[in-house]
């Protein structure tokens, strides 16, 4: 059995150990490099506190799968708790810079919106792909849809990290991607700049 201080002595000195636990097996996980090099610019754009990155990137960030990568839960989570710590710092300034009274008026217009385009008629709340071409399940996005629109409307209960981890399978003919995704994101900002 090998002394696990011995292997700390003896590893390279630029090998460092991994950020986060990494995939098993077959499983694939997050590229490495690519999720350490943009957790270290976010890290120094929060600490810079630049104003051109924010929550949105950090929700925008994709990596790609590969074998032995990190576990995506493990970085998915993280990536939650940088999104939030932007988005708390986005909501200080708002309101530093307009005031708290038309920063909750712009929190409400806000999500008026969201609650506007979740009020069309089930089935018909985004626009289609073509029956030849996936979109996503109709009726999945309109159950979470719903559950969107009683958070707002009547204050159910609903987590952002709910609505981060919305996951939904494919159909022909189904909601395109591009507007549910964007709706998604709205709610998340929502959600946060009421927490």
């Amino acid at each position: 059995m090998t002394d696990p201080g011995l292997e700390t002595l003896t590893r390279p000195h630029d090998e460092t150990p991994p950020a986060f636990a990494l995939a098993q097996g077959r499983q694939r996980g997050y590229h490495r490099a690519a999720v350490d090099s943009f957790l270290d610019s976010a890290r120094a754009a929060f600490e810079e506190s630049r104003a051109d990155f924010g929550a949105d990137d950090v929700r925008a960030a994709s990596f790609p799968l590969v074998r032995g990568g990190y576990v995506i839960a493990e970085v998915d989570a993280a990536l939650s708790r940088v999104e939030d710590a932007f988005a708390q710092r986005a909501r200080e300034r708002a309101i530093a810079r307009v005031g708290v009274d038309a920063w909750v008026a712009q929190a409400r217009e806000d999500a008026q919106q969201v609650l506007d385009h979740l009020s069309r008629p089930r089935k018909k709340r985004f626009a289609r792909t073509s029956i030849l071409t996936f979109g996503y399940q109709v009726d999945e996005v309109d159950h979470v849809g719903d559950r969107i629109a009683a958070f707002l409307r009547d204050g159910e209960p609903l987590d952002v990290d709910q609505v981060r981890g919305a996951a939904f399978r494919m159909q022909r003919g189904g909601y395109r991607e591009e507007q549910v995704d964007a709706l998604l994101d709205a709610t998340v900002e929502v959600i946060l700049s009421v927490r």
